[in-house]
């Protein structure tokens, strides 16, 4: 379990991810958060739903091209295996 701290609130996080990859994750988290700053008059926890939302739109777009950059490889493998075949 790993203890983390924003807007003065101490929260657990349960977890089996590496160190690394959990101080990432903290670090990105709290960076959005802090971005809207408990001093504007957005509750601390409608600033938690709107970083959970931009990170999910970050997720799908990275999926997105995720997905294509796939297809695009698998279709130059394709094509380089074709290449291959009529070579022979």
């Amino acid at each position: 379990m790993v203890k983390f701290e924003i807007f003065g609130q101490e929260y657990p996080l349960h977890t089996d991810a590496p160190e690394e990859d959990v101080c990432e994750i903290l670090d990105l988290v709290k960076a959005q958060m802090e971005r809207h700053t408990p001093s504007s008059k957005i509750l601390p926890v409608k600033i938690a739903v709107l970083v959970s939302l931009n990170m999910a739109a970050m997720y799908v777009r990275l999926k997105r091209d995720h997905e294509r950059l796939v297809r695009r490889e698998n279709q130059r493998v394709a094509e380089l295996v074709s290449q291959i075949e009529s070579a022979l």
